[in-house]
C-alpha cells in the first residue's frame, strides 16, 4: 500500500513478542542503527521486509517471534502510528499481562506488568533508565520509581518493547518487567522525509476542541543522519465526578453504646439542635432517642456506614503538552557508529477543583468554628453489609472545597552512544546518559461552610446508580446562604529527579555461539519536598481556627467572592441523577488578590508532608553492575534447541534524608544502606515442529523498594489528622524467583496461538496495613498539627484521640501464578484484508499474610479486530479488567477493603489514504471510549464507592502527510 514504511529486521535470541496482534520482535534486540544498549545476539541472517500496514506489520511481527528465544512483547512504528491510543501508556495497554493506571480523566499514566505495580517495572529509554517527577495523575501521589508514560506522545517513537523475562544483559530492577521506549531515528529511513500530523480532539465532557499535532523530518547524507521532531497538544479539561474519602460509621460510645471496633468518623448530636423541623432544641438525644428517631437499633445505628465526604466533584482547566526530539546519526564505517539522542518535554496542569462537601467526616458537637452540632438520622434504611440506603440527617452541613492544580513538568535527556564492530567476532557497544526532571505543583485551597445549626437537611438514596444520591432542601447554588470560612491551605510541593548512567557491552563469538559481558553504573537521585504556609494564611486571611472576626475577608464580606456554578449540565455523563447539579463556584482571581495570596505562596516554609498526601525527603542510589551472558544453538533431533544462560551482579549503595518534626522545627535526618546480590537467568526454545515452538525460562530478578515507603517521617492525609503514614527506610529489595513456560503453533502466515505460563514467588513485598493508635504513639508533637488538625482531635479526645496508621508491611511471600493465551488470525477466506488478533491474561496471587497485591486483576483481555484494504485501514479495540483490590483492608478502620471495579474500554483507530499527491495524505479517525465507561472505585461494597469519575468520549479527526 502507498504509506509503505521501511524496515530492517533481524531474528534475535531474547524475549518473544506475543503481542496482540502487533509487530514483534525480541526484546532490546539491535536494529541496524540501534543504539548501545543490553541486547542479546542477533543471528547471521537478515531479512528485509517492506512494512505496508497492519497485515504486514503482524506477518514480520510472527517471523520475529518464531526466532526469539524468551518472553516478551514489542510493538513497532507502524503499529503505534494506527493504535487508537494518545501516549505511550495507551499503546502499551494492548499488550499481554499489561494493565493501564488512568487518570482522573481516563487518559492512561502508568502501567503494570503481569499483576505487579508500575514501581516494579523497569523504564528504559534507549536502554538507559530514566526517572520523570511527575506525581502519577491529578490525584498522584508516587514517588517518581515509576515513569508516568502520558508524557511521551507516541508519534516521536518507532519500537517498545516489554521484556516479561529476563536475560543478564537487561538493567536489573524489574520483577514484573523491563520497559524500552526506543524513539526516532534518522537512518531508520533513510533520504529526506518529512511528516506533518494535525489532529482536533473532542471531548464530549465538556462539548470542546482542542488541538494536537507533530511535526518529524529527518536527512540523511552518505555517513551523517539527522532528525528533529516536535509534538504538542493543549486539551480544554473537564471532569464529573462524585468522590467519598471512604465510608465510616458514627460515634455512640459517648451515649452508653459499645463501640471500639468501628469507623467512628464522627459523632451524631446528643442533644436536638436548633432549627430541626419542629423539635424541640437542646432535648437530650441519647442512644436510644437516636435509634428511635432512625427507625434501627443502636447496634445497627453504630454501625450504619456513611460517606465521610460525600461530594460532586468538578474539575476544569487546561492541560497542555511539548515534546522535543534530536536524534543524530554518523556512521563512520560500516563497522563503526555514533548516535546522540535528546529529548525535553514540558507538561502544564492548570486545573481548579471544586467539591461540595457534605460534611460527616468528624462533624458533631464542640465549639470549634466548623462543628456541626451534629446530625440528626431520620427514617433510616440500612443494608445487611451496613451501608445505608435511605434516609434523612437533619443538622447537616456542606462545605465547598476549591483547589487549584497548577502544576508544571520539565524532562531533558541526554544518550551518546557507539557501536564499533572491533572484528568479525568482536562488537563492542557503549553508551552514557543523563536525564533531569522537575516538577512543581501549586495546590492553595479556598474553603466555605453553611452555618452551624441552620437548618440543612441531607435526602441519602443509594442504590441502583454508580453513586449515591445526595440531595437537599437547601440551594447550594446560592451565594447568600450564609456560608462562612471554613479553612484555607497554602500547599506546595516540588519534585525534582536525576538520573546519570554509563553501560559498556561487547559480544564475542558470532551469532549463533557468544559470550556477552559487560559492566554498567547507575545514579538516581529523587526529591520530594513539600512547604507550607497554611497556618499564617488562614490567621491573615480569616482569624483564628477560620472564625471569620479577623482577617481580610470576614464572614459578613464571603458573598462578595462567591458566584453561581458555570455549568448547567453537571453529571450529564452519568446517565442518571447525580443528586445536587449546581453548587457556588468562587470568584478566584479576587481571592487570591485580596488575601494576598501570592506572599503567603511564596514564603510557604518547609513541611514534613506533600499535599499529595506522600512522604517527603531525598533518596540517593548509586549501583554499579557487571554481567556474564552466554547464547547458544544446538540441534537436537534435527531441530533447533537456542540456549541463553547469564549471570547479573549488582551493588547499591543507598543514601535516604528525610526532614523530621522536632518541636517546632524540621531537621534532616540521613540514614544510609547497601546491598546486593547475584541475578541468574536461564532461556531456552526448541522447534518441536516447522509449525510449534516451545519455550522455557527460569530467573532471579529484583525491584528497589517503593521509593516513597521508605521516606521515614509521619504524614497525615487528611486535614483532620484521622489517617497518618508512616514510613520505613529499612525497607529490603524485593526478589522474585520466576519460571515461565509457554510456546506457539503457527497457523501459516500471520497467524499463531500462543500460550505462556507463570510463576513468579516473591520475597519481601510490601503492603499497606491500616491500624488504629493513640496520637502519643506516633512520637511527633501535638502542637505540631495545624489548628484544623487539633481542633478535629479535641473532638476525638486531644491527645488520646486515635489515628489511624499506614505502614508498611513485609510479606513474607507472593505468589503469582498466571496464564496468557493470545491468537492471532488472519480471516481472508471472509474477506481480503480482514483478521483479528485477542489475547487474555489471567493471574492467581496468594501470600503468607493473607494480604492482597493491590491492583492485580484476576482476568483481563484485549480484543481486535482489523481490516485494511483498497487505502483504508480500520482496527477496533476492547480491553476490559476485571475487578481488582485497590488497597487492603481495613479501610478507615472498617474491614473492608478498596476495590476498583471492573471496566472495559472500546476504541476505534480508522485512516484512509487520498488517491492524490502520490497518496502521500491520509485522513485519521481516532474514537476513544466509545461506551462511555466510568472510572470507579468502591469502598468495599457495591452500593459504597470511593469515587466515580465520568470522562466521556474523545474523538480525534486528523490528517497525516508524509512527504
Amino acid at each position: 500500500m502507498s504509506f509503505s514504511k521501511r524496515f530492517i529486521l533481524r531474528t534475535v535470541l531474547i524475549p518473544s513478542a506475543t503481542v496482540l496482534g502487533l509487530a514483534s520482535a525480541a526484546v532490546l534486540a539491535q536494529e541496524a542503527p540501534q543504539p548501545a544498549q543490553n541486547t542479546a545476539p542477533v543471528t547471521s541472517e537478515v531479512e528485509e521486509v517492506v512494512v505496508t500496514g497492519i497485515r504486514q506489520s503482524l506477518e514480520s511481527a510472527t517471523e520475529a517471534k518464531r526466532a526469539s528465544v524468551a518472553f516478551g512483547d514489542s510493538i513497532y512504528a507502524e503499529d503505534i502510528g494506527k493504535l487508537p491510543a494518545t501516549n505511550l501508556a495507551e499503546t502499551l495497554n494492548r499488550i499481554p499481562g499489561v494493565k493501564l493506571n488512568r487518570d482522573i480523566n481516563g487518559e492512561g499514566v502508568q502501567i503494570s506488568v503481569r499483576g505487579l505495580g508500575p514501581s516494579f517495572s523497569k523504564v528504559l529509554l534507549n536502554g538507559s533508565q530514566i526517572a520523570v517527577a511527575s506525581d502519577g495523575g491529578t490525584n498522584g501521589g508516587s514517588a517518581n520509581r515509576e515513569v508516568d508514560l502520558d508524557f511521551f506522545p507516541s508519534e516521536l517513537f518507532t519500537r517498545l518493547d516489554v521484556a516479561k523475562t529476563p536475560v543478564a544483559s537487561t538493567l536489573e530492577g524489574g520483577i514484573a518487567g523491563t520497559v524500552n521506549l526506543r524513539n526516532a531515528r534518522p537512518f531508520d529511513k533513510e533520504g529526506t522525509h518529512l511528516t506533518v500530523i494535525g489532529q482536533s480532539q473532542y471531548t464530549d465532557s465538556n462539548d470542546e476542541v482542542s488541538p494536537r499535532g507533530a511535526l518529524i523530518g529527518s536527512q540523511t547524507w552518505d555517513k551523517f543522519g539527522i532528525l528533529v521532531g516536535i509534538s504538542g497538544v493543549k486539551t480544554k479539561t473537564r471532569i464529573d465526578g462524585f468522590e467519598s474519602i471512604g465510608w465510616t460509621d458514627g460515634n455512640l460510645s459517648s451515649l452508653g453504646v459499645a463501640d471500639s471496633n468501628n469507623g467512628n468518623g464522627f459523632q451524631y448530636a446528643p442533644v436536638m439542635p436548633n432549627n430541626v423541623r419542629n423539635y424541640t432544641p437542646g432535648t437530650t438525644l441519647d442512644a436510644a432517642a437516636l435509634a428511635k428517631l432512625a427507625g434501627v437499633s443502636a447496634d445497627v445505628l453504630k454501625t450504619a456506614l456513611l460517606p465521610r465526604l460525600g461530594r460532586n466533584s468538578y474539575t476544569i482547566g487546561d492541560r497542555s503538552r511539548v515534546s522535543g526530539l534530536i536524534s543524530m546519526e554518523y556512521r563512520a564505517s560500516d563497522d563503526l557508529k555514533f548516535a546522540l539522542d535528546t529529548m525535553y518535554a514540558e507538561s502544564n496542569r492548570d486545573y481548579q477543583r471544586l467539591n461540595m462537601n457534605w460534611y460527616v467526616r468528624n462533624s458533631g458537637p464542640g465549639t470549634a468554628p466548623t462543628s456541626t452540632g451534629g446530625m440528626v438520622p431520620i427514617d433510616l434504611t440500612v443494608d445487611g453489609n451496613g451501608v445505608v440506603t435511605d434516609g434523612t440527617f437533619a443538622n447537616s452541613s456542606f462545605f465547598l472545597e476549591n483547589d487549584i492544580f497548577d502544576q508544571e513538568t520539565e524532562f531533558y535527556n541526554i544518550n551518546p552512544n557507539m557501536e564499533w564492530q572491533v572484528a568479525d567476532n568482536v562488537r563492542v557497544n557503549a553508551q552514557v546518559n543523563y536525564s533531569h526532571s522537575e516538577f512543581f505543583r501549586e495546590q492553595p485551597q479556598f474553603d466555605f461552610q453553611t452555618p452551624r445549626e441552620s437548618g440543612v437537611e441531607v435526602y441519602l438514596r443509594n442504590g441502583g446508580s454508580d453513586q449515591p444520591i445526595i440531595t437537599t432542601n437547601v440551594d447550594l447554588n446560592n451565594r447568600f446562604l450564609g456560608w462562612q470560612w471554613y479553612r484555607v491551605n497554602v500547599q506546595n510541593v516540588k519534585r525534582e529527579t536525576e538520573t546519570q548512567g554509563a553501560h559498556v557491552d561487547t559480544l564475542i563469538g558470532d551469532d549463533d555461539s557468544n559470550i556477552k559481558v559487560g559492566v554498567a553504573y547507575d545514579k538516581a537521585e529523587r526529591s520530594i519536598r513539600a512547604y507550607d504556609n497554611s497556618a499564617a494564611f488562614q490567621q491573615a486571611v480569616c482569624g483564628a481556627q477560620c472564625a471569620g472576626v479577623t482577617g481580610s475577608i470576614p464572614n459578613s464580606q464571603v458573598a462578595r467572592y462567591l458566584r453561581p456554578m458555570d455549568t448547567g449540565d453537571f453529571g450529564h455523563l452519568a446517565g442518571g441523577s447525580v443528586g445536587y447539579s449546581r453548587f457556588i463556584m468562587t470568584q478566584l482571581a479576587a481571592l487570591q488578590r485580596d488575601t494576598n495570596y501570592a506572599y503567603y505562596r511564596d514564603t510557604a516554609p518547609e513541611a514534613i508532608g506533600a499535599v499529595t498526601g506522600g512522604a517527603t525527603g531525598d533518596i540517593g542510589e548509586k549501583t554499579g553492575g557487571a554481567y556474564l551472558e552466554a547464547n547458544h544453538l544446538l540441534v537436537v533431533f534435527d531441530r533447533d534447541l537456542r540456549l541463553n544462560a547469564g549471570l547479573r551482579y549488582f551493588h547499591t549503595d543507598q543514601t535516604v534524608t528525610s526532614p523530621v518534626q522536632a518541636g517546632s522545627g524540621i531537621f534532616d535526618q540521613t540514614l544510609d544502606s547497601t546491598y546486593d546480590d547475584f541475578l541468574p537467568s536461564f532461556n531456552a526454545a526448541y522447534d518441536v515442529t516447522d509449525r510449534l515452538k516451545v519455550r522455557f525460562s527460569a530467573s532471579r530478578s529484583m525491584t528497589r523498594a517503593d521509593a516513597g515507603q521508605i521516606l521515614p517521617g509521619t504524614t497525615f492525609s487528611d486535614p483532620s489528622g484521622q489517617i497518618a503514614s508512616v514510613g520505613n527506610p529499612d525497607l529490603e529489595p524485593y526478589f522474585s524467583d520466576n519460571f515461565d513456560l509457554g510456546g506457539e503453533f503457527y497457523t501459516g502466515g500471520l497467524g499463531y496461538i500462543g500460550v505462556a505460563l507463570f510463576r513468579k514467588d516473591v520475597d519481601g513485598f510490601t503492603d499497606i496495613q491500616q491500624s488504629q493508635v493513640p496520637f502519643t504513639s506516633l512520637g511527633i508533637p501535638y502542637s505540631s498539627l495545624t489548628d484544623t488538625q487539633r481542633a478535629a482531635m479535641e473532638q476525638r479526645g486531644g491527645v488520646n484521640a486515635l489515628v489511624t496508621v499506614n505502614r508498611p508491611v513485609n510479606l513474607d511471600k507472593l505468589k503469582l501464578e498466571g496464564a496468557e493465551i493470545t491468537w492471532v488470525q488472519p480471516l481472508d477466506f471472509v474477506a481480503e484484508g480482514l483478521g483479528f488478533s485477542a489475547n487474555g491474561t489471567k493471574i492467581n496471587q496468594s501470600s503468607s499474610t493473607g494480604l492482597f497485591a493491590a491492583g492485580i486483576a484476576p482476568y483481563s483481555y484485549n480484543l481486535q479486530a482489523f481490516y485494511e484494504n483498497f487505502g483504508l485501514s480500520v482496527s477496533l479495540n476492547y480491553v476490559w479488567n476485571d475487578e481488582s483490590i485497590a488497597a487492603n483492608a481495613p479501610q478507615n478502620n472498617v474491614q473492608v477493603p478498596l476495590r476498583a471495579d471492573e471496566r472495559g474500554q472500546l476504541d476505534l483507530s480508522a485512516g484512509y489514504t487520498l488517491p492524490f499527491l502520490n497518496e502521500s495524505m491520509r485522513v485519521t479517525l481516532d474514537a476513544l471510549n466509545l461506551t462511555n465507561e466510568p472510572l470507579r472505585t468502591q469502598f468495599g461494597f457495591d452500593n459504597s464507592p470511593y469515587s466515580v469519575y465520568y470522562p466521556g468520549r474523545q474523538v480525534l479527526l486528523g490528517l497525516r502527510a508524509t512527504f
